[in-house]
């Protein structure tokens, strides 16, 4: 790999070197690096691009890195991944995407990761999108995510966009079984004329299953947003989203909750708020010195975290 897909992965993946465990490592279209352990195996598919990750019951305290990086102008490609995750397993899961993109033609990446988890397990997944790059092709990422929680089962998903995307439409669907629990956390910034949409769609069909979902996000310039967040309350369960936004220069910013109950005991909040940096919050970080973008970026990074 060159200097400039390294520098990719440390953005996305946070790896300096070859990870620990099992990974499949995907540059411009091509694998360029896999690894398996006695407990995970990863499989390249026949019939579709992608991969199959089967991880094995039991398995404890290990990790999977799925990084994807793009450098070549130009480059279109979709992907489908698939996570077969056993009984009783707890382990974490490294995706995310870079696109350094120095051309006239738009780069874009597309994919689809399906999580299919075993009763009782716990899976912490992280999926972080990143851009660079001074060409004026666009920089394109659209994943989607599916997820399948069975019995008693638990997911954690953070996903990160701050830096140079300049359109993206996220969207992830789930269904939860008896007792199981999803918990997203989105944090997102966008500038100059980019745009990105986060959809979401939760059905809690078990009973006792519950849903988390969080987005925190920033608009700068002439950027443009849009949050989307549907909860289904099939059974008895607690669901909640929450969606808060700041908004900045001409930037624009739509936050549309939808919460459905389908049971009586299904109990179901949603949240959005949309404004700017208190002037207060300024002044006060100036009176310490810093200028006033200093302070605007101490606020917006610190809301960010």
């Amino acid at each position: 790999m060159d200097q400039i897909q390294k520098t990719l992965l440390e953005q996305v993946a946070d790896l300096h070197d070859v990870p620990a465990g099992a990974y499949n490592i995907r540059a411009n279209g091509e694998s360029v690096g896999r690894n398996t352990t006695a407990h995970i195996d990863i499989v390249t598919k026949t019939d579709k691009p992608g991969i199959d990750i089967i991880i094995k019951p039991g398995t404890k305290k290990e990790s999977v890195h799925i990084p994807v990086v793009l450098s070549q102008s130009g480059l279109t490609e979709m992907v489908y991944n698939d996570f077969h995750i056993g009984e009783d397993c707890d382990i974490t899961i490294v995706a995310g995407c870079g696109i350094h993109n120095g051309g006239n033609q738009d780069s874009k990446h597309d994919g689809i990761h399906s999580f299919f988890i075993g009763a009782n397990s716990k899976v912490r997944y992280v999926e972080k999108h990143y851009g660079s790059g001074e060409g004026t092709g666009q920089r394109i990422m659209n994943p989607e995510t599916r997820v399948e929680l069975a019995e008693g089962s638990y997911m954690e998903m953070e996903t990160v966009q701050i830096k140079g995307v300049d359109s993206t439409k996220r969207v992830t669907n789930a269904k939860i079984g008896d007792g199981a629990k999803l918990v997203i956390t989105e944090r997102l910034m966008t500038h100059g004329d980019q745009y990105a949409e986060s959809e979401f769609n939760v059905d809690l069909d078990g009973e006792n299953s519950s849903t988390n979902v969080i987005s925190r996000a920033v608009a700068k310039d002439n950027s443009r947003q849009l949050f989307l967040a549907k909860i289904n309350g099939n059974n008895k369960c607690a669901g909640h989203s929450e969606c808060d936004a700041i908004i900045m220069d001409n930037a624009k910013i739509s936050a549309v909750p939808e919460i459905t109950a389908n049971c009586l005991d299904a109990e179901l909040i949603h949240e959005a708020a949309i404004g700017k940096i208190a002037g207060d919050q300024l002044i006060k970080l100036m009176t310490l010195g810093l200028t006033e973008s200093e302070a605007e970026e101490q606020i917006v990074n610190g809301f960010l975290k």
